[in-house]
């Protein structure tokens, strides 16, 4: 359960460009190719103004689960 005005640092499924960037990170550190290459597509979908595909949302979304 969620209060207002309490800042969570879990990424949000809701803020994707976000989570996306947090993801990168902890990927990269952890020599996790595969999923740098999904967040990055995810960025850069975010940045042409595409959509990104469902798959690799989904590896963000779900990497800290």
């Amino acid at each position: 359960c969620r209060r207002p005005g309490i800042v969570s640092d879990e990424p949000r499924p809701d803020k994707p460009l976000d989570t996306a960037w947090i993801v990168l990170e902890a990927a990269n550190d952890l020599g996790d190719n595969a999923t740098v290459e999904a967040c990055r597509r995810v960025i850069d979908a975010n940045l042409n103004g595409t959509l990104a595909s469902p798959h690799d949302l989904h590896i963000v979304t779900e990497y800290f689960r």
